[in-house]
């Protein structure tokens, strides 16, 4: 929806910028546009429980670059903007009084443009590979090789390998075969293969999510939870109900993911964890709890749990995890889980105290390397620092390109800073490298 479709002169409007209500006119405009909370937090790069305190008016220090983010995703006029802060508009494509003082505004409006269409080009996924699979989920290939229970572990590990360094185009080139050889190993019946179908759907709903595919998410998540189900196995069915919550967030749903991890944690417990897989999983689920108590701003829950999730990280040994789980459970992941739940509850500085503490080389994949410099980047970026938040975005970057590319709410954190910060150390090498796909 473009701005102009919205009425800013509506009374409605007119009556929250007089009062200067900054956070009614956020709420006014994001209900106008049919979003929830989340919607907004995601498209922009925050929590709901961020667009929540912004809306309610519980605004802190450096909010206001937050403020002009919000107003960028929901298009608000920039006079608009400028009325109800009460400041005047800043004069655009003016010559700086002095030769040797040069202000932002001198850039060349055309190259500024082409940064900021860059910043927020799409995913590296090529269009005509997700159209391949989205047609491989409505009827799905035959396999390409004779379909065995140790054919779909190979396949298995290497689809995985190839999410944990953040390959994403070639995943989903590789995804349609494995399913098809998933399916047609579980024509056999028996519950070990059922719990290797729902763990590819499960990967599946992981990627998926990560790019923004929300609709077929849903789709492999309820594939993977019908196929964990026949498995009778608690350890598959609560990584369905991790990635299913993945969906259930997006959604807005954010009371129902709390409640389906909660359930899963609780059934993975009454094992009785006597495994190091189930002690992994545990503290899996105990983190994804966390995180989903975090984003429907339940403090308490959060809080607790991921205290819970570390003290059951640091009984288990390195690299812990069964072959259906999607990452090692270590002290360094719960760690990584802790940064996010924090920058959810909106504790910014807690948030990068946590991750500075964190080891990159502790984390064993690619993908969890540029999650963390990402994470810290929305944490910086919630305190309104831009240099350190472009800095870890350019960290990120290096470690995996894809975590930058793929993700929107990284992508509209980016070209904020282009648009707002352009000249901040960091931000241009950063928008020129999010432009290459």
């Amino acid at each position: 929806m473009r701005s102009e479709e919205l009425n800013w002169g509506s009374t409605r409007a007119q009556a929250l910028v007089a009062a200067g209500d900054v956070g009614g006119l956020i709420r006014w405009a994001r209900r106008e546009r049919g979003w929830r909370q989340a919607d907004l937090g995601n498209a922009a790069g925050y929590s709901a429980s961020a667009v929540s305190r912004l809306e309610t008016g519980q605004r802190r220090a450096g909010d206001l670059d937050v403020v002009r983010v919000f107003a960028d995703v929901l298009l608000v006029p920039a006079g608009v903007l400028a009325a109800v802060l009460r400041v005047m508009p800043p004069a655009r494509n003016t010559v700086a009084i002095h030769a040797d003082r040069h202000s932002d505004t001198e850039e060349d409006p055309l190259k500024r443009r082409s940064l900021l269409r860059a910043a927020a080009a799409g995913v590296t996924v090529p269009t005509p590979v997700l159209t391949a699979f989205d047609e491989s989920l409505a009827l799905l290939p035959e396999p390409t090789v004779a379909p065995t229970p140790a054919r779909l572990a190979e396949q298995f590990r290497r689809a995985r390998a190839l999410f944990n360094t953040g390959a994403h185009k070639h995943l989903f080139q590789v995804l349609p075969d494995l399913l098809a050889t998933a399916h047609a190993c579980a024509q056999r019946g028996e519950p070990a293969t059922y719990a290797r179908v729902a763990a590819c759907y499960d990967l599946a709903t992981e990627a998926l999510s990560k790019i923004g595919r929300h609709s077929a998410s849903r789709l492999t998540a309820d594939r993977s939870n019908t196929f964990s189900g026949l498995s009778g196995s608690p350890l598959a069915a609560a990584a369905s109900a991790r990635a299913f919550s993945i969906v259930l967030r997006h959604e807005g749903r954010l009371d129902t993911a709390r409640r389906i991890t909660l359930h899963a944690a609780s059934s993975v417990e009454a094992t009785g964890l006597t495994t190091d897989p189930e002690a992994a999983m545990f503290a899996q689920m105990l983190c994804t709890v966390a995180y989903a108590a975090a984003q429907a701003d339940d403090r308490d829950l959060a809080l607790e749990s991921i205290r819970d999730a570390e003290r059951a990280a640091s009984l288990l040994p390195e690299a812990s995890g069964g072959p259906q789980q999607t990452f090692r459970v270590t002290p360094a992941s719960v760690a990584l889980y802790k940064v996010g739940v924090l920058w959810a509850l909106g504790d910014s500085g807690a948030a990068v105290h946590a991750g500075s503490r964190i080891q990159p080389g502790r984390l064993p994949t690619a993908e969890r390397r540029g999650r963390l410099h990402t994470d810290m980047a929305r944490a910086w970026w919630q305190w309104g620092k831009p240099e350190q938040t472009a800095l870890a975005l350019l960290a990120a970057h290096r470690e995996a390109p894809s975590e930058i590319h793929d993700r929107a709410g990284i992508r509209s954190i980016v070209t904020a800073l282009a648009e707002r910060h352009p000249r901040t150390t960091g931000v241009r090498e950063l928008t020129v490298l999010a432009g290459r796909l």
